[in-house]
């Protein structure tokens, strides 16, 4: 819910008002229902708000302590925050309102800093300690609500999104082209805390912050995923089922309607029944609404009936075309600030439109689950890997030869491979293989497509021998850099763009802490991925789904769509005199692989679409090399 930012001044200067409402302005579609500003000396904070828990007045933002010491302006939901009312009540504090602000404003005037674990939620929060003369803030453990920060001489600025940034007045568009060039060479996108924008930055997932009026500023984690110890669990599904019907009971508080994202898949089909089992208990009024979407090429609705008939919801399908979303296109990126990933983006922005016109304020989604649980095809080697690096290779043979049994292909070539990658591993930690790996990342950066000074931007990082190639690893560096964090933001702006709060009950802590004390067999098993959730499923879902070996999601027939619907209009991009003055770009050798792009080479399909996507966003801002 809702939009927040901050204005702090140094040196004592008054915090201009001026500025922090062209940044609320900017955030009117994350937050319809409210907006307020609070100055108090070298500090502003401004709010707009999307009212979900206490519609009220009691429920206003920025919002302070009686006596006005203490203010603090929100962005989330604290799912416990009943819990903690009563545990605050029993100290004494006392409450004027029912919902979630007024408890963390509360819980930080108790334990400081030392509120944040105790926290089960998404957040981005400010408060204003003028006994501490501070700004204190937080982003939640795994990012799931935005937080911005830009510094320059005397001013710090604060927003949930970028153009709240840009709109301050006092920040210069500058293109930074480290990002840049992740994106167009590498197809990175979110994996660091630098934006397309030189100068402004991301808080950190799962840090807190202090900021004090001379402009000194101090960021750490007070959360991380190397901090979940192993330990064991009697009856791991039996803990998941759980502690999953239990987190779908927290996302589904509110004071207006919810409703959720619906394909044929194991994960929203869980929280689709999950809703329906918690509002059948607790005797709700109206119907449970469903919104899915699906391509007549990638047709599940044989899976979604089975679902919409165990749950008696209502459904709702969106109807589009690619000439629509392409007309979206534009406007999809200027809610995004930044590029996306892929056309299933406008598919999301547009099924958040028929949600909303269907009086939707809530929305649950799977977001998550693949990168906690083990749902990608890739996890599969890494889960071999694991095996393999563990000594367990007739156990390893077992897994493969159980896993081509349903998926196709040939258990020996498979297994090959698998050793072949731990010899890589192993011997990548010496330094001439470690020295070939850096020139051969040197050569992958070469590419007719763009200016040859593009790739001269790009920094230099780790060696890959670094990272860890096993299960866990594979999946931590899915939540903590990608894809992940990507899928986080592109979720919150598809959503809030029609003033619509996404929860994403997969994300509950508690459910990620399990997953990361669990051994590799309990995400993966023979042909099996998610095998703890479809062993906590049993009975709880269609049968169907949940022995579903295949995976969709929203997918779209880009393809197609490339070599025929949008084949003119990307030509038209490619070809504009806007995008040959950029300076990026070497459009004759683009135009030399169209055909192969029409011809439907996945590769050139991915590169085309960024290459398009990036010029349609250079176009919001100053961009040249």
């Amino acid at each position: 819910m809702c939009g927040i930012a901050a204005v702090v001044m140094q040196h004592g200067s008054a915090a201009p008002a001026d500025v922090v409402w062209r940044m609320t302005n900017a955030l009117a579609h994350r937050g319809p229902d409210d907006e307020a500003v609070h100055l108090s000396g070298s500090v502003a904070l401004g709010f707009r708000r999307l009212s979900i828990l206490d519609l009220t007045p009691s429920g206003h933002q920025p919002m302070s302590t009686p006596d006005g010491s203490v203010t603090i302006v929100f962005n989330g939901e604290i799912y416990n925050y009943i819990e903690l009312r009563s545990e605050l009540e029993a100290r004494g504090h006392k409450f004027r309102s029912s919902g979630d602000t007024e408890v963390l404003l509360h819980a930080y005037c108790e334990w400081g800093a030392e509120c944040l674990p105790r926290l089960n939620g998404m957040w981005a929060f400010l408060v204003h300690d003028q006994h501490r003369k501070v700004i204190f803030g937080s982003r939640d453990r795994f990012g799931i609500k935005p937080l911005y920060r830009h510094q320059s001489d005397g001013t710090t600025l604060f927003a949930s999104e970028i153009k709240a940034i840009r709109a301050s007045g006092l920040y210069t568009s500058v293109t930074n082209w480290g990002t840049a060039a992740r994106f167009l060479l590498e197809k990175r996108l979110d994996d660091t805390t630098e934006t397309f924008y030189e100068g402004i930055v991301q808080v950190s997932a799962g840090a807190a912050f202090e900021l004090d009026l001379r402009g000194n500023y101090r960021e750490w984690l007070f959360w991380s995923l190397d901090d979940i110890g192993k330990s064991p669990t009697a009856n791991p599904a039996d803990a998941f089922a759980e502690l999953f019907e239990d987190a779908v009971r927290l996302h589904m508080r509110s004071d207006v309607p919810v409703g959720v994202s619906l394909s044929g898949g194991l994960d929203s089909t869980s929280i689709m029944c999950a809703s329906a089992r918690i509002r059948a208990a607790s005797d709700a009024n109206g119907d449970l609404q469903a919104f899915c979407y699906m391509a007549p090429e990638f047709d599940e609705m044989d899976y979604i009936r089975e679902t919409i008939h165990q749950t008696g919801a209502v459904l709702r399908r969106l109807e589009t075309t690619p000439q629509s979303l392409w007309s979206d296109f534009e406007r999809v990126l200027w809610f995004q600030d930044e590029p996306v990933h892929a056309m299933p983006a406008l598919i999301g922005y547009q099924l958040m439109k028929l949600a909303a016109d269907h009086g939707i304020k809530v929305m649950l989604n799977g977001q998550g689950a693949d990168e906690t649980i083990g749902g990608y095809s890739s996890y599969f080697s890494d889960y071999w890997h694991t095996l393999l690096s563990t000594r367990h290779p007739l156990r390893t043979w077992g897994e493969i030869g159980a896993y081509v049994a349903s998926h196709g292909g040939r258990r020996g070539p498979l297994a090959l491979r698998q050793a072949r990658q731990l010899a890589q591993t192993r011997l990548g930690q010496l330094g001439p293989y470690r020295a070939l790996r850096r020139v051969r990342r040197r050569l992958r950066r070469e590419d007719s497509w763009f200016s040859p000074e593009l790739s001269t931007y790009l920094p230099e990082e780790p060696d890959a021998h670094n990272a860890r190639r096993d299960l866990d690893g594979a999946l931590a560096s899915s939540v903590m850099r990608s894809p992940l964090p990507l899928y986080l933001r592109v979720e919150d702006r598809n959503s809030m763009a029609h003033s619509i709060e996404a929860r994403l009950p997969f994300l509950d802590y508690r459910l990620v802490a399990l997953m990361f004390t669990l051994d590799p067999e309990w995400k993966l098993r023979g042909p099996w991925n998610k095998y703890v959730l479809r062993q906590a499923m049993r009975g709880r879902i269609p049968e169907s789904v949940r022995l579903r070996i295949d995976k969709m999601g929203f997918p779209v027939p880009w393809r197609q769509w490339a070599a025929e619907d949008l084949r003119e209009p990307m030509r038209a991009i490619i070809t504009s005199r806007q995008a040959r003055e950029r300076g990026v770009y070497n459009t004759e050798a683009i135009l030399r692989d169209f055909e192969g792009c029409r011809r439907g080479e996945p590769d050139l399909l991915t590169r085309m679409f960024n290459m398009v996507e990036f010029e349609l966003w250079a176009r919001m801002g100053s961009c040249a090399l």
